[in-house]
């Protein structure tokens, strides 16, 4: 997978896509991932990405012309350029394996107050949030939708199965687990999980999944 990400901050990214399952990614040549600085497609002396809102109101908006040549300059043929913003549908794990079935992703970050609305209705397949709360700027939010789906792509994971049986993959938070010891301080591990019977084991943790997800999360649960 090629991942293109149009940000003001360049070193914000520098560390967690330098480190562990991401790094392996791109030394494996899973992943092809480049970051780049939206004030390059400025032309003036101040490398200006921003001006007032028309109409008036508090803050600054981002310029359509950088974000257009930006772009229009990295975009392919099969890209899908997706805006990181507050107003964006939710990023879940459904949309995270949506994504992972995608070749070419270029993901646009937003600062100030957010994009001029030419750049939404132009140039932008898709808008995604990580959630409703407010971020100094969209490069976080990229970090989190990179994380997510590269840990999806085949062979990242060394087994694929990691990904398929998790929290979300199903609906539901992820079952308990335990490893060695058996015992610990005098909480031993459930007797279900060292009886070797694969079937009732499966049982429990079905059971015990949906158990912890109407306790945690009841809003994932099918309440029609």
């Amino acid at each position: 997978m090629k991942i293109d990400v149009l940000t003001l901050f360049p070193a914000m990214f520098a560390g967690p896509l330098d480190e562990s399952i991401i790094m392996r990614a791109r030394k494996a040549g899973l992943l092809d991932l480049k970051i780049h600085q939206l004030r390059d497609w400025t032309h003036d002396r101040h490398k200006t990405v921003d001006d007032r809102p028309f109409g008036g109101g508090p803050g600054m908006l981002m310029k359509p012309e950088p974000l257009f040549e930006a772009v229009e300059s990295l975009r392919r043929e099969k890209t899908m350029v997706i805006l990181l913003s507050p107003a964006g549908r939710k990023f879940s794990q459904a949309i995270a394996r949506e994504l992972a079935e995608q070749k070419d992703l270029l993901l646009v970050t937003g600062h100030y107050e957010g994009f001029d609305e030419r750049v939404r209705e132009t140039l932008a397949d898709d808008e995604l949030s990580i959630g409703d709360y407010v971020l100094t700027n969209g490069a976080l939010p990229a970090m989190v939708v990179i994380d997510a789906v590269t840990r999806l792509l085949p062979g990242v994971l060394g087994d694929d199965e990691s990904s398929r049986d998790e929290s979300f993959s199903h609906g539901l938070l992820e079952y308990p687990q335990y490893t060695r010891p058996a015992e610990f301080r005098g909480q031993k591990v459930p007797d279900i999980l060292v009886s070797g019977n694969h079937a009732e084991i499966e049982k429990w943790r079905r059971e015990q999944a949906k158990t912890r997800t109407k306790k945690q999360r009841p809003d994932m649960l099918n309440t029609d």
